[in-house]
């Protein structure tokens, strides 16, 4: 809903906000599989947990760092 660029699935909807301002959603399998690649190591899914991986993720993509999201929680759940 905030993505503005076409090549993206996304409506565009929410021009307030930028996409660098987003949190990564931490279901378990994204939080066990962070883990494991170490970009969380908070032992519990809480909202200090989010802060540190959407932080994490932003050192690698500063205006989009929920981009990896997708990659985390869809090689999560197997």
């Amino acid at each position: 809903m905030i993505h503005r660029d076409k090549t993206v699935i996304d409506f565009g909807m929410w021009q307030q906000f930028s996409s660098s301002d987003l949190i990564c959603p931490l279901y378990v399998h994204v939080g066990n599989f962070a883990r494991s690649l170490q970009l969380l190591e908070r032992k519990i899914d809480d909202r200090e947990a989010v802060s540190e991986i959407s932080h994490d993720l932003r050192l690698s993509d500063a205006k989009d760092p929920i981009n990896y999201n997708f990659a985390l929680f869809s090689i999560g759940i197997f």
